[in-house]
């Protein structure tokens, strides 16, 4: 038996390891989408210690790894977050390691404005619930302030807006800059430890000595804003601490964010709110002119008020130069000498007067109150009298009342009384348990009865009473409880 040769196989299929195709995919993901805008919630969230945050981007059908590394972070307007819904731009690629695909991302923006927008309206609701916007806290702006303290970024349109008015009002004000960034990760921060840091160079400008620092003088008033921008611009100052670093402020605060449209919490909690930092700066100080037109008024007002009074002194001082006063003194010294002893005079009359009559008032009232006791005693005593009489005679008829009263309730009494029934031949019968037979079911044959009489007891026993057929039982007559004694 022959066999078949052997043919040679050749195998045409394509094997990759686990590394080649992972970068085949990766590769492709990379050059066939590229980079991406992808939207999601936030899960996962964690910052590692070299400032790279890894989370996952998931919707109700599926999730995506996402890395954010520290250097894209730069710029960044949004604080990442679980649950927080994002829109992110960045490339999509492959971590070969594991052979996961991810997004590394560059760009964050909230997913609309209505994320922002609630975490505005919940921090606005705790704010005010703590009474941190209360009108009770708010405090004046100082009518010409002297030192103006300012918290901007340095290069921003608000800087310039601020500092032309306040050099177009009033030129030789003394302004002093914070400066700040405006928006970005890590600007609230700034801005707060910016307003916290002029209050305590002004405070020690207060207390003065070397260690007053670059204030020769406190400041009066404190700007913080910013020009205009998107709700994501204006971020920073809807922070939790820039709004309490405003509250806590010993300086007044005017807020300047934005432009007249636009509303902060740092305009809530400040004690100015102005719609735009040129606005702030006009509120700070008024035109100089103004104040110099002012000073003249008041000045012209002044000099008419010390005229007018200078006039009326210079008149009362004629009218005294023409009393007779000053032509003859003595005439008015021995007026007031005659008016004295007139006084004196009178007073002596008094006391006079003022010991005689005292003295008449006890002798009258003495002499009254004998008469009355007098009178008195013996109206007492004939009142006794009577009353003793009427009593001697009333106290025997009143006894006899008594006496027929307690009589006539022995009657009854003895008429109610159960021997007095007994008497008139009645009895009571008892069980030898002492329970009343009211009944003839109750004394069965064989039972022991005690019959209670008027004069003594009887004992008896119950009999069964021999009966025909048709007897119907006999009765006793009258009631069963009590029977009637023969004579």
């Amino acid at each position: 038996m022959k066999t078949a040769p052997t043919q040679p196989t050749t195998d045409t299929r394509r094997i990759y390891t686990v590394g080649e195709l992972t970068r085949l995919v990766k590769q492709t993901l990379e050059d066939e989408v590229g980079r991406v805008w992808v939207e999601g919630e936030i899960s996962g969230f964690r910052r590692q210690a070299s400032g790279h945050c890894y989370f996952t981007l998931k919707d109700e059908r599926a999730q995506l790894s996402a890395v954010l590394f520290a250097g894209s972070q730069r710029g960044l307007t949004v604080a990442l977050a679980d649950g927080l819904q994002v829109r992110l731009h960045g490339e999509l690629t492959v971590y070969e390691q594991r052979g996961q695909y991810q997004l590394i991302v560059r760009q964050v923006e909230a997913a609309g404005q209505g994320a922002l927008l609630a975490r505005f309206e919940e921090l606005k609701r705790r704010l005010l619930a703590e009474g941190l916007f209360e009108a009770a806290r708010k405090r004046p702006l100082p009518l010409l302030p002297r030192h103006v303290g300012i918290v901007t970024s340095p290069t921003g349109a608000a800087i310039s807006d601020i500092l032309n008015v306040i050099t177009r009002r009033f030129p030789n004000l003394h302004v002093l800059l914070a400066p700040v960034r405006v928006q970005g990760a890590g600007a609230a921060l700034e801005i707060a430890a910016a307003i916290d840091r002029l209050n305590e160079l002004s405070a020690r400008a207060v207390a003065g000595g070397p260690a007053a620092g670059a204030l020769s003088a406190p400041l009066d008033v404190l700007i913080v804003g910013r020009g205009g921008g998107s709700l994501e611009d204006l971020w920073s100052f809807n922070e939790e601490c820039v709004a309490r670093a405003v509250a806590r402020s010993a300086i007044p605060v005017i807020s300047a964010v934005g432009h007249e449209i636009d509303f902060t919490i740092c305009d809530f909690a400040a004690d100015v709110r102005a719609p735009t930092p040129s606005a702030a700066a006009e509120l700070v100080v008024g035109r100089k002119e103004d104040f110099e037109l002012a000073l003249r008024t008041q000045a012209r007002s002044l000099r008419q008020t010390l005229r007018q009074r200078l006039t009326e002194l210079r008149g009362r001082l004629a009218r005294v130069r023409a009393s007779q006063v000053f032509h003859a003194p003595r005439h008015a010294v021995e007026r007031a000498a005659q008016a004295l002893d007139a006084l004196e005079l009178r007073l002596k009359q008094a006391l006079a007067g003022a010991a005689v009559r005292p003295r008449r008032r006890v002798a009258e009232s003495r002499a009254r109150l004998q008469l009355l006791q007098g009178t008195r005693l013996q109206a007492v005593a004939g009142r006794l009298e009577s009353l003793q009489r009427r009593m001697t005679r009333a106290a025997p008829v009143e006894v006899q009342r008594r006496q027929r009263q307690v009589a006539a309730l022995e009657r009854q009494l003895q008429a109610l009384s159960p021997m007095a029934v007994l008497e008139r031949g009645y009895s009571l019968t008892r069980t030898a348990d002492g329970k009343l037979v009211r009944s003839v079911r109750q004394a069965a044959p064989g039972t022991t009865l005690c019959t209670h009489l008027a004069d003594g007891t009887l004992a008896s026993v119950v009999c069964p009473e021999p009966r025909t057929k048709n007897q119907e039982p006999r009765t006793l007559p009258g009631d069963p409880h009590v029977q009637k004694r023969e004579e």
